[in-house]
């Protein structure tokens, strides 16, 4: 939950920067220090207050994360709200960061990109921002009901997402050779940052205890990416069109 947002940040700056424009690669650098900075704020101020680390409640069953749900209900009558926090700080912790990151992007983001964005018209330099105001209360819903589950899910979302996401990527961009790849930098950039999430993921999965049988793993971090441009060549669409009309 807290890398969806800078992944977000990174994808509207993206999609609404536009080719030409060169204000793109600052936007992705403010997006992590914003990020960064955030969680290093809620770090902060989470207790112990002052340090790096926070003192945690354990997780032992799904229902610790819906404490809300259990609020007594003597003789049927009136539910008494008593109930706290069984997983404290990991609930209430993502709100305070999308707090912090929400308000440090309202301050910086703005005056950065009246500054550089130049290559873009008056109604696009801040859609990225706009788009911003909608993925956070999304984000907030979606921690708020289903914190729980996305605890425990979370590794294996990663993993199918970032697999999703860069096919389409590379699809979208025509990728279809190491030559093509290699072209624009920022293709390596996005590649890369791929490659980091599927990393993260196959970690999150791994268990403590066999650490030493799970890491080799990692080795497999580059074949979604290599298998797509073996076989891109045989899914162009062109190919496929021209072998049925020769009746192939």
């Amino acid at each position: 939950m807290a890398m969806l947002p800078l992944v977000l940040h990174w994808f509207f700056i993206e999609w609404y920067s536009g080719k030409k424009s060169s204000s793109a690669l600052f936007q992705h650098v403010t997006a992590l220090f914003e990020c960064s900075v955030a969680a290093i704020i809620t770090l902060l101020v989470s207790d112990p207050v002052g340090v790096l680390y926070i003192r945690s409640c354990r997780v032992l069953m799904l229902s610790d994360w819906y404490t809300m749900l259990y609020n007594p209900s003597p003789d049927y009558v009136t539910t008494v709200h008593c109930t706290h926090e069984a997983v404290y700080p990991l609930y209430t912790i993502v709100f305070v960061y999308y707090a912090f990151c929400l308000m440090l992007m309202m301050l910086l983001r703005p005056l950065l990109v009246k500054k550089i964005a130049c290559g873009l018209g008056k109604s696009e330099r801040f859609k990225s921002i706009y788009a911003a105001l909608y993925f956070f209360p999304i984000l907030t819903v979606l921690q708020a009901v289903g914190g729980g589950l996305l605890y425990y899910a979370f590794p294996y979302i990663i993993l199918v997402l970032s697999l999703v996401t860069l096919a389409v990527y590379m699809s979208a961009s025509e990728i279809e050779s190491c030559y093509d790849l290699l072209v624009r930098k920022k293709r390596l950039i996005v590649l890369f940052s791929h490659w980091l999430l599927h990393a993260y993921g196959i970690v999150s999965i791994s268990r403590a205890d066999r650490l030493e049988h799970d890491l080799p793993l990692l080795a497999l971090v580059p074949t979604p990416a290599l298998f797509y441009l073996f076989t891109a060549k045989f899914t162009e669409p062109s190919r496929i069109l021209s072998e049925g009309a020769n009746g192939h």
